[in-house]
């Protein structure tokens, strides 16, 4: 017990970190950080595969599974490590409110427009320099009146007022799949005669489709955000997953004492299996990336440390509320 909290507590801080370091970057990036927590569940999932399929004893198991994330962890290390000798990285990293005011004033246009989506209004006067810099239309003294002042520390309350909606949604999306996966959805086998496929039905069907279809909807985001961070859209999705719940539960579990079941079919499972894990990837990356686009540009770090917060709020609800619907069945 003791080392799962030690192992949880420096997950959370180093997750915290690299979030917010990511939220000074473009969303893009969020995405792929994203997609390689994707990545890492599919591994585990082969992993676990290979070990049934092998038959080898415990002890080599056991070897094999600690070897595979010690090489793992040292790969990112190298790769983290590298991250200072990348030009695109050390202007991102190094982008701190110290920046010049020629630097202040290229993303002069982001900020108003930042500014007027949170109800800020914006002068005239101000508004000028920054819509005509290019063409060089506005007196050199206006231009140094209107250099930008430097921000001051940004307020977590000031953030969170900010992206609140966001980061309910980020909870709600964990809290509905850690309540069901895996604690409803590890007890659901096969409704064909035992076998092979039985065997290997909920490694397969559960953690392997899950994870692969997890990184999917993560890495789409790649290629589209929507709904954008003014729609109203994204809470409506988010709690349509709640449908999750009686579904997986309604499925083929044989050790039930209350609830009957209604979907038999190993086809019905695999394709809530489907939904429910693309719609997880995809809403959880979504609203990793919505956020930092809701706050300005010097809050954006703040904003992403924040939404790592909630993101093991919502896992700690989901893990919750598992217990109550295991009770249930």
């Amino acid at each position: 017990m003791a080392s799962v909290w030690f192992i949880n507590s420096f997950c959370a801080v180093l997750q915290g970190s690299l979030f917010g370091q990511l939220g000074t970057m473009p969303s893009t990036y969020s995405t792929l950080f994203l997609s390689g927590q994707g990545l890492a569940g599919i591994f585990a999932a082969l992993a676990m595969l290979m070990s049934m399929a092998s038959g080898v004893d415990a002890q080599t198991s056991a070897l094999g599974y600690f070897i595979t994330p010690c090489v793992g962890i040292l790969l990112s290390i190298l790769c983290y490590l590298s991250l200072p000798h990348l030009e695109f990285a050390r202007y991102y990293l190094a982008k701190k409110l110290s920046q010049a005011p020629a630097q202040e004033l290229e993303t002069k246009a982001e900020l108003l427009q930042a500014d007027e989506k949170n109800g800020i209004p914006i002068s005239p006067q101000k508004a000028g320099p920054a819509l005509d810099l290019d063409l060089e239309k506005e007196p050199e003294s206006e231009l140094e009146l209107e250099e930008p002042q430097k921000p001051g520390k940004p307020s977590v309350f000031v953030v969170f007022r900010k992206i609140w909606l966001t980061a309910l949604c980020l909870v709600l999306v964990f809290t509905v799949t850690l309540s069901v996966f895996p604690a409803i959805t590890a007890m659901v086998t096969s409704s064909t005669s035992p076998g092979k496929w039985s065997q290997f039905f909920n490694p397969i069907c559960c953690f392997l489709l899950f994870n692969i279809m997890d990184w999917l909807g993560r890495s789409l985001t790649s290629y589209f955000l929507w709904p954008d961070e003014d729609s109203r859209l994204l809470p409506l999705l988010v709690c349509l997953r709640f449908l999750f719940v009686p579904l997986f539960m309604l499925c083929h579990v044989p050790t039930r004492a209350r609830l009957p079941t209604i979907f038999w079919q190993d086809a019905y499972f695999i394709t809530f299996m489907l939904l429910f894990a693309v719609s997880n990837g995809y809403l959880v990356s979504l609203t990793m990336c919505l956020a930092p686009r809701q706050v300005l540009p010097h809050e954006r770090e703040v904003a992403g440390a924040l939404m790592t917060f909630f993101l093991a709020l919502g896992l700690s609800c989901g893990a919750s509320l598992s217990f109550l619907f295991k009770a249930l069945l």
